[in-house]
């Protein structure tokens, strides 16, 4: 019995043949992979923004449902916030809003104005750009503060 071969694992078969061993050596069964860009990196990093926003979020729910059981217990928790580490956690939270918050801007841009999706790497490093510019002062308004309690 013939094994039954598709058009697309013929073709697969035909490329592979025809490309230099170097080459053929680094392609699995479904093609080369996926080798990441600008826009890959924006994706995931949009994501894992996202999620620790709806993270803290949850958090600071719980926190502030605290006060249900009295001052006290609310005092109890806030005062985990002027932790140091706590306090470069919040740096880390700023960060993501704000890069989220740009990329999200990027993202509408491009959706509003299709033409702008073949400059799209062009917009990610200018949002790479604010956003570093606009970390670094936060970064010492929030980071000094914290630095110099955690080595006190």
């Amino acid at each position: 019995m013939a094994s039954k071969t598709t058009v697309g694992s013929r073709i697969r078969t035909t490329v592979r043949k025809r490309l230099p061993r170097r080459i053929r050596s680094k392609i699995g069964e479904y093609g080369r992979p996926y080798r990441g860009r600008e826009g890959q990196w924006s994706w995931i990093a949009h994501r894992v923004t996202g999620v620790a926003i709806i993270l803290f979020l949850w958090a600071h729910i719980v926190d502030t449902a605290v006060v249900g059981w009295g001052p006290d217990a609310y005092d109890k928790v806030v005062a985990v916030y002027h932790n140091p580490l706590i306090r470069l956690l919040e740096l880390g939270l700023v960060a993501a809003v704000l890069y989220h918050a740009l990329n999200g801007v990027r993202i509408m841009l491009v959706d509003f104005f299709p033409a702008l999706a073949l400059r799209h790497r062009i917009l990610f490093y200018w949002t790479m750009a604010v956003f570093v510019t606009a970390m670094i002062p936060i970064t010492w308004i929030i980071g000094k503060p914290a630095i110099e309690q955690l080595f006190r």
